[in-house]
């Protein structure tokens, strides 16, 4: 099975102001991305997992990144290097998610171990590992694979989507 995938975080902002004479404008514009082609070296991915998932109240759940979950086709997915993850929290969500900090093997290549980051209802967040990098984020199988996805309050479930993109080896 092959896979091709565009990884791509992109924000812009403009501010203006009205002047005696005109106006002014001061664009921004932060962009990065990268295509990924079939393969597990620097600017290749060979695995991709994605779901939506909900989390009862005062739950959490720990996504095993190396031997547990299913890709689309039913196959198992095992990262041994991650190299995208984008998540995005419900808009109807109560209580927020918090991804990160696992009580046992976390996967800490990206928030450590203690990490954690908030995303508020409807909030989303993603990184890129780059093309140029074959190492991206280490996936240790068995100490350091589990990423912790939790539900931040009681009273009711959240939902959040997530895909991670990767490579095997």
């Amino acid at each position: 099975m092959s896979l091709t995938s565009t990884l791509a975080l992109a924000a812009f902002a403009e501010q203006s102001n009205a002047l005696d004479l005109g106006s002014g404008k001061a664009p921004v514009r932060l962009q990065r991305s990268v295509q990924l082609g079939s393969g597990t070296g620097a600017g290749q991915a060979d695995l991709v997992w994605s779901d939506r998932r909900t989390i009862a109240a005062s739950g959490s759940e720990d996504l095993d990144l190396a031997g547990v979950l299913l890709d689309a086709f039913g196959a198992t997915v095992t990262f041994a290097r991650i190299k995208g993850l984008f998540i995005a929290a419900a808009e109807s969500n109560a209580n927020d998610v918090v991804i990160g900090a696992d009580a046992t093997n976390p996967w800490a290549s990206l928030l450590n171990a203690t990490g954690t980051l908030t995303l508020r209802p409807g909030a989303a967040c993603g990184f890129l590992a780059g093309d140029a990098d074959a190492t991206a984020y280490a996936v240790t199988a068995g100490t350091g694979d589990l990423l912790q996805v939790a539900n931040s309050g009681a009273g009711t479930s959240v939902d959040y989507d997530i895909l991670v993109i990767g490579a095997s080896a």
